[in-house]
């Protein structure tokens, strides 16, 4: 099990030059970087696989990010332009030397809204289309992709590990997983030990956060009880920390991170890692 942090907490976005945080990153002892890319245009695969090597670190996963003009159940334009960026990510998966692109994936990021139940069946159809193509694109280049439920108030589409496994199920390709996030898992699921024993072998990855987007463990989830549960599926992958401050002003908009929640970026890194190792590994 890989213990990496998403970039997301130090910089956005991220270019060539942010490859500078990852001195400190292996400093505190993490496994794996996880890349938010937003542009491709603005790293070099090559550079980046280069500084990750220098430093002894993982970028096993790539993170994709969808702001309103990528949206796979959008219009024609935004579903093309989605489906472009997410073939560019997957292109440069083999030089990074990542196997999973994660992230929500089937929807622009904070697009929530009541639509009729023959809308949401037909934006359904839409998203399981687009999908198959991406996990067409994902097979070719010998990778996987992640699919990310969010909380209500970031998407109307798909909130718990119970949609994202119809959603499997339909697409039907073995490339298509879930990604668990501990902070959106804490709002929409009854039970998390639970959903993620429901999820099992479907599970690509985890991020782990507080409950109010702080330090893993410095907060009122049931740690122990998510540690027995991926005990239980013989859980292996990657653990990311992706937790938000106000430092990085456009995902802190993006996220709703109003104030501090714990006293630097840095506590969360240092403290969250050593939580996880304690707790997880």
């Amino acid at each position: 099990m890989h213990l990496g942090i998403n970039t997301f907490l130090f910089t956005s976005p991220f270019t060539n030059r942010s490859t500078r945080l990852f001195a400190q990153f292996r400093r505190w002892g993490f496994d794996s970087v996880e890349i938010a890319v937003e542009d491709p245009a603005h790293i070099d695969p090559k550079h980046i696989k280069a500084a990750l090597d220098e430093h002894g670190l993982a970028g096993g996963t790539l993170c994709a990010c969808f702001p309103p003009a990528r949206d796979l159940r959008g219009t024609h334009q935004q579903q093309r332009d989605c489906k472009k960026y997410l073939r560019q990510l997957i292109e440069m998966m083999p030089t990074l030397g990542s196997h999973t692109l994660i992230g929500p994936l089937y929807s622009a990021t904070g697009r929530a809204e009541m639509v009729s139940a023959q809308e949401r069946r037909q934006q359904w159809r839409t998203v399981v289309k687009n999908l198959r193509e991406v996990c067409a694109a994902a097979e070719d280049q010998g990778v996987q992709i992640a699919m990310e439920p969010l909380n209500r108030f970031e998407t109307d589409f798909l909130n718990t590990v119970e949609q994202g496994l119809a959603m499997i199920a339909d697409v039907d390709d073995p490339a298509l997983k879930l990604l668990l996030d501990t902070f959106h898992m804490n709002i929409e699921e009854k039970d998390v030990p639970a959903a993620i024993r429901r999820a099992g072998r479907h599970i690509a990855h985890i991020h782990a956060c507080g409950t109010d987007r702080g330090t893993p463990g410095n907060d009122h989830l049931n740690w122990a009880g998510i540690a027995a549960a991926l005990r239980d599926i013989r859980y292996d992958g990657d653990v990311v920390i992706e937790s938000f401050t106000p430092d990085v002003k456009v995902i802190a908009r993006a996220a709703a991170i109003w104030r501090p929640i714990e006293p630097s970026r840095e506590h969360i890194a240092v403290r969250g890692l050593q939580f996880l190792r304690r707790h997880l590994q």
